[in-house]
């Protein structure tokens, strides 16, 4: 009797092993074991938190001059003296570097999150922190500003996208670890190295509850790749890699010493679309110093407290021509008789939605025709699908109709935070009239109003820009020509010189320039700031 319970157990144990090698699919290993030899590779069990300083550069994503075949994000300016402390026991991080101040917004980091028309960095000292779901900058010794809620929960992701931190986030609860493996072959380009096909091993998780992030592991267990799906306004889904391979040994943990970050596909040869997704960010940063941690920095009260309404202002130009503002980039409506046409679509599509409901009350029944994009980077261009939705035309430069129906006025579904094109996507969007793409100039008219839009040319800051004129009421509305949201100083910048050149080139009579990041002005102060006289 006894043997037999013997072998009754025994098959039991074997069924039981069969049963546990069956749960993963074809295709599908045990996450385990990779789990744990990659945290033996770089001891992470004696990981808490870490310091590291060097040099890098910040690179701002969706401000390319145009978008075009194996370019990088256009890199603003190095970042010196560049210190960052990540504490996964307490889920913070503080960064501080030194950047030349003047060239881009106060609050942006590097990457994604470049939004024009607020307050330009004026300190040469950054600092940029995170304490669980809050974010914050500060320019110089200046006030904490808070960070909006999407930008802040990618900044949380990021504390998790290096070796230690993918390990400990596959503990826990919710990140349901999956692993299959791969073969990887030759790149073309910066892993040219790779002489022969190397069987990868990947482990994938979910970070937060929602995102999906996933660690490439190489035959000597090392993480040498970590990537993770954003949403992005303007291109929906969106990928972030971190990648590395250089790991320094300081006592019994190991290191990535040297990162480079892509954001967006890193597509040399556009497979996948027209945007580029090149270095984002990296650099070399030599000096680690692991289990080094200070006491996390408290979230101030301010950001705890800050608010981000999507209010719309209305502020009358003239007849049948409004400012819809409020928020750090407007958007202006000019009436027709039997229609509506709309300057620019920035920064997201619940902003653009806000500003369609207040158009629809200014004038009601009457459908917003024409839609007039000035050029697509990507603070710029984040509401724009929401107008092709409802049935606008967009009208665009020619330069940029390729990556702009390729990449952004498309059907392809969205996952990380689907949009109403991507839900509802109308026939039109394929079939219908939906973007009006041009060389030199546009007139939009109904016999009783008419708007000019012209290519302005040349341009430093951009290819493809438009604005557009009202020569009655003398209003050229613009983008980035001529901000007002703070007041200018120094030498005329390009954009500004272009400006200049394309309204007597047009032989214009602008009495009233109406800025996407400002308050409209008189052309006095356009002139003022020229260095030249009122008159043209």
């Amino acid at each position: 009797m006894a043997k037999k319970l013997w072998v009754l157990l025994a098959l039991a144990l074997l069924l039981g092993g069969r049963t546990l090698a069956q749960q993963f699919p074809p295709g599908f290993v045990d996450p385990a074991p990779l789990l744990a030899a990659a945290a033996k590779e770089i001891g992470e069990a004696s990981f808490r938190c870490v310091t590291f300083s060097g040099a890098g550069y910040s690179a701002a994503v969706g401000q390319t001059f145009e978008h075009a075949v194996n370019i990088d994000w256009p890199r603003i300016d190095g970042m010196a003296n560049y210190t960052r402390t990540i504490n996964w026991e307490t889920g913070t991080s503080k960064e501080t570097f030194d950047r030349k101040p003047g060239l881009n917004p106060a609050s942006w980091k590097y990457g994604l999150g470049w939004v024009g028309g607020t307050p330009t960095q004026k300190n040469l000292r950054q600092t940029h922190i995170t304490n669980g779901k809050y974010s914050w900058s500060i320019d110089g010794d200046g006030p904490p500003v808070a960070v909006p809620p999407e930008d802040a929960e990618r900044y949380q992701l990021d504390l998790w996208m290096n070796p230690p931190g993918f390990i400990k986030a596959a503990r826990m609860p919710g990140a349901n670890p999956r692993a299959f493996w791969r073969w990887e072959q030759i790149e073309k380009g910066r892993d040219g190295n790779v002489v022969s096909p190397e069987k990868m091993h990947v482990v994938a998780i979910t970070v937060l509850g929602k995102y999906r992030m996933d660690a490439t592991i190489n035959p000597q267990n090392q993480i040498q790749r970590i990537k993770t799906t954003v949403s992005e306004n303007a291109l929906g889904d969106f990928n972030i890699e971190h990648e590395s391979t250089d790991q320094m040994s300081v006592g019994n943990v190991k290191w990535p010493i040297a990162w480079h970050s892509h954001q967006g596909w890193d597509d040399n040869w556009q497979f996948y679309g027209k945007s580029t997704g090149h270095n984002a960010y990296g650099g070399k940063f030599p000096k680690v110093e692991p289990n080094v941690c200070a006491d996390p920095v408290p979230v101030p009260p301010s950001v705890m407290q800050a608010q981000f309404p999507n209010t719309v202002t209305v502020d009358k130009l003239g007849n049948g021509i409004y400012m819809l503002g409020g928020g750090p980039a407007n958007s202006y409506m000019i009436e027709f008789n039997d229609f509506v046409a709309v300057f620019e679509a920035p920064v997201s599509e619940e902003r653009s939605l806000a500003v369609i409901e207040q158009i629809a009350k200014l004038a009601p029944n009457k459908p917003i025709r024409w839609l007039i994009s000035s050029h697509p980077h990507f603070d710029h261009i984040g509401g724009i699908r929401t107008y092709n939705h409802i049935g606008a035309t967009i009208i665009m430069h020619m330069k940029n109709l390729e990556f702009m129906n390729s990449d952004v006025l498309t059907y392809i579904p969205r996952t990380v935070k689907p949009d109403i094109t991507a839900l509802w996507p109308p026939t039109e969007l394929a079939e219908g009239y939906n973007y009006e793409a041009i060389q030199e100039n546009f007139v939009i008219t109904d016999n009783s109003r008419i708007l000019r839009v012209y290519y302005v040319q040349p341009l430093q800051h951009v290819a493809g820009m438009l604005m557009a004129y009202l020569p009655t009421e003398r209003i050229a509305f613009q983008a980035d020509l001529f901000n007002t949201h703070e007041p200018h100083t120094g030498p005329p910048k390009p954009a500004m010189n272009s400006f200049w050149n394309q309204v007597r080139r047009m032989k214009l009579d602008v009495t009233t320039i109406a800025p996407v990041h400002g308050r409209p002005v008189p052309w006095s102060d356009f002139a003022k700031a020229m260095g030249a006289a009122p008159n043209l």
